[in-house]
């Protein structure tokens, strides 16, 4: 990816800033079609997302804890392999 001034999403291979994006645009959509639908349900999923977020901030940094456990597992069982090719 070159830098000419601005950043050029659309190159990136993997394209994560522009599918973060989407996503992000699409529940700000769906939020304020709930704003307008049923306006104290919205207001009340503005005020606890951030609440139901930190309470559930542990069991993320755990399945990032799991998955480097099985990653090393999965180095382990596959090193002879590694030798031998």
């Amino acid at each position: 990816m070159r830098i000419t001034g601005r950043l050029d999403v659309q190159n990136r291979s993997d394209n994560s800033v522009l599918f973060t994006s989407v996503y992000i645009g699409m529940k700000l959509l769906l939020w304020f079609i709930l704003l307008v639908i049923c306006w104290p349900l919205a207001l009340a999923i503005l005020l606890f997302y951030p609440i139901i977020w930190l309470v559930l901030l542990p069991f993320r940094i755990l399945g990032f804890a799991v998955e480097g456990v099985f990653g090393f597992i999965r180095a382990l069982f596959m090193l002879p392999a590694k030798i031998l090719s």
